[in-house]
């Protein structure tokens, strides 16, 4: 999904060397941030829609079922009547709907692992959210300091300290504000791995969730 793309760019590279790259640092995590809630409300509203389908889609298997009951038994009311032509299209029709089922069961299932998958996404993107307000205050705190080291050593070399002094500290600030950055991106970047281990597992709880239903119902794997 295109939606979950973005949040995982958001959540991984959202704080990715703004601080070197924009002509005003602050502004630009300010936007950083109200992206991040934007895409909170658009991931909320998906969640909220796959539900409502996951329901819509129980709800049509439970009708597809009560039709094949039905069916079954208009058929056992056809033999009684000794009516065998009419039981068989009645046996016909349930089979149809039996058939239904399958599918719906899938369905049942893929709509499920979606919801959970957005479902992750939005506390993902929560937490994400709350950690980035964090990191970015105090980038912007620490980009501040930077910036009144660098005035400070220019005005020390306009005093008439060497040229080197002032490269030498203009530097040093460089590095301390991409440090800082990349400590930001691997702290943000930590739980990919965890994430993508839970994904697996509740792949794999699907599967076998879904391999129990087919068994119940004696339908292949």
């Amino acid at each position: 999904m295109a939606l979950l793309e973005r949040v995982a760019t958001l959540v991984r590279a959202n704080l990715n060397d703004l601080i070197d790259r924009a002509e005003h640092p602050e502004k630009m995590l300010k936007q950083v941030l109200v992206d991040m809630q934007n895409q909170f409300i658009q991931v909320k509203t998906q969640v909220a829609i796959a539900i409502a389908d996951l329901h819509l889609l129980e709800k049509k298997k439970a009708e597809n079922d009560a039709s094949c009951s039905e069916w079954v038994r208009k058929a056992e009311l056809a033999v009684d009547k000794k009516d065998d032509a009419l039981a068989r299209a009645a046996l016909a029709r349930s089979m149809s709907y039996k058939q239904l089922t399958q599918n719906f069961d899938e369905q049942i299932a893929d709509q499920k692992m979606q919801v959970e998958t957005l479902k992750d996404a939005l506390r993902s993107l929560e937490q994400k959210m709350a950690e980035a307000q964090a990191k970015s205050d105090l980038l912007i705190a620490q980009h501040r300091r930077a910036k009144a080291v660098s005035r400070a050593a220019d005005a020390h070399g306009a005093t008439g300290a060497p040229s080197q002094v002032a490269a030498f500290d203009r530097m040093k600030n460089r590095i301390d504000r991409e440090h800082a950055v990349g400590q930001a991106k691997v702290e943000m970047m930590a739980d990919d791995v965890e994430r993508k281990f839970a994904a697996l597992e509740r792949e794999d709880e699907v599967e076998k969730l879904l391999q129990e239903i087919k068994s119940r119902k004696s339908l292949p794997a």
